[in-house]
């Protein structure tokens, strides 16, 4: 079977592929394609999947976050949020939505992505319409814990969707245009919440209220287009042709990903006790707890730098821009040179010198600049360590709840992230900073070591099968399969 890079051989006019192919008429069919007709065709795949999970994304990113800007626009006053009260609140989305992302996506494997990602997103735009008519602080907190309960299903979900459809290295830029919709969020949610608060009195209600009432409604709307425009897998897909869908599933066999649909029991316990999936899990906690710590907490920060209140919502802007094109820039070279761990450790890197200007006593400019580099990195490593697991994890039940543990685990340090930035850390926040760097730290130890242990299998395989060719089957007793299977396989190598 072919390996080349799809779409780089510009000398061959035709790519021919043997395929056997689930979900199509012919068991074994041939599928001749251009390298124009390759490139069409992703880009129909791309303009069908991607716009409307990164809308989705938006308006999820901006649901949890956008708390971040209420609280400026009179939460804290109208809720009597003292001492640790708003800290708390932010918490209590985060353990439902981390602890449940691993049974959502093994229920996503029972359920159409078509159905189950709208009906979820029309739950948590109803929570967050709620927030909006809050009146104490043990209501927000129960509509905070729905809301963490609906968005559960959703990120790992569409991680896990997105690897049905493309191949490997061209999977992590797919999960930077629609990750990039949290960065924009950021952007938006800042002007949004500048623009909103000139209704801070209509209807009765003040300028917080309308922020979540009106973003609500929004998720809501959008929630009913998605399910009319969102489709499942390829093997289903209307949109294509079956030569088209027999490419794309053939594709992805083709980059490796041979996917096992039996012994769901067996792959779950497998995904349980893999390394690798807790190795990339502390890699994603150390990108994902910073990554909440600034989004909550990033209008608090500038707003301590001396600016007022709608100022400190217009500066949110600028460095979720300039990260949004960062992020995508590394998913892009990332695919291209076909490597994770560079990326991802430039990203903790990046990250860690942002938090050290901020812990320091530099002047509030510099500081500034500092949390341009503290989103840049943060907002630009985190997919890169999702794809890396999502390379590296063969059998579909495996891949699902390998990568629902790795971004559940990920979620947990933003349960940590909402209590370390106190009111009474104020300005210099020395608690929650020292505390993101530690998290970077253990990062920047454990990106080396798994490049380690992966080189390492792959020498090993490497010069095991100089040694004795593979053949990838064994016959056992009764005929019965015994080679081992998914990534375990002789065959198979690991992204580094």
């Amino acid at each position: 079977m072919q390996s080349g890079k799809q779409g780089t051989d510009t000398s061959t006019p035709k790519d021919h592929v043997q395929c056997e192919v689930e979900g199509v008429k012919d068991s074994a069919c041939s599928v001749i394609l251009t390298a124009t007709e390759e490139k069409r065709i992703w880009r129909r795949v791309d303009l069908r999947l991607i716009p409307i999970i990164t809308v989705i994304y938006l308006l999820s990113f901006m649901d949890r976050g956008n708390i971040g800007n209420a609280k400026l626009d009179g939460l804290m006053t109208q809720l009597k949020l003292t001492g640790d009260r708003y800290n708390v609140a932010l918490t209590m989305f985060m353990i439902p939505y981390s602890v449940l992302e691993l049974p959502s996506n093994l229920l996503l494997q029972l359920l159409r992505p078509s159905r189950w990602i709208p009906s979820i997103m029309v739950l948590w735009g109803i929570s967050m319409t709620l927030m909006g008519l809050v009146k104490t602080y043990p209501q927000l907190v129960g509509v905070r814990v729905c809301l963490g309960v609906t968005e559960s299903g959703f990120y790992p979900g569409i991680a896990y969707y997105l690897t049905m459809w493309y191949p490997r290295y061209m999977y992590q830029y797919r999960i930077a245009l629609f990750s990039g919709a949290a960065t924009l969020a950021g952007a938006f949610s800042g002007f949004l919440a500048y623009a909103i608060n000139f209704m801070n009195g209509d209807g009765g209600l003040e300028g917080w209220s309308w922020i979540f009432i009106l973003e609500g409604l929004v998720t809501v709307a959008v929630a009913l287009i998605a399910v009319v425009v969102m489709v499942d897998y390829p093997s289903t897909a209307k949109f294509l042709t079956e030569k088209e869908r027999s490419f794309i599933i053939q594709r992805r066999v083709q980059h490796a990903a041979q996917d096992e649909e039996h012994h769901v029991s067996q792959q779950v316990w497998a995904a349980c006790t893999d390394w690798q999936v807790w190795a990339l899990s502390i890699i994603e906690l150390s990108l994902v707890a910073p990554v909440y710590g600034i989004t909550y907490f990033l209008p608090t920060i500038i707003h301590s730098f001396g600016y007022t209140t709608s100022i400190s919502q217009l500066l949110t802007v600028p460095p979720y821009i300039l990260a949004t094109v960062v992020l995508l820039a590394f998913a892009h070279f990332s695919d291209k040179l076909q490597v994770r761990s560079p990326f991802v450790f430039a990203s903790q890197l990046i990250t860690l010198v942002g938090y050290v200007i901020n812990i320091s006593n530099a002047p509030s400019g510099f500081k500034y600049f500092g949390t341009f580099l503290c989103v840049i990195g943060s907002y630009a490593g985190f997919p890169g360590s999702i794809s890396w697991l999502a390379n590296n994890l063969e059998g579909r039940y495996k891949r699902a709840a390998g990568m629902a543990i790795q971004i559940g685990v990920g979620n947990l340090g933003g349960a940590v992230a909402c209590n370390i930035y106190r009111t009474q850390d104020e300005p210099r926040y020395l608690l929650g900073h020292g505390l993101e760097i530690m998290f970077l730290g253990l990062g920047l130890i454990t990106v080396p070591l798994t490049v380690l242990a992966y080189k390492r299998i792959n020498a090993k395989r490497d010069h095991a099968e100089s040694l004795y060719p593979v053949t990838e089957k064994h016959g056992g007793k009764n005929g019965e399969d015994t080679a081992p299977m998914g990534d375990r396989r002789a065959t198979f190598r690991y992204t580094i």
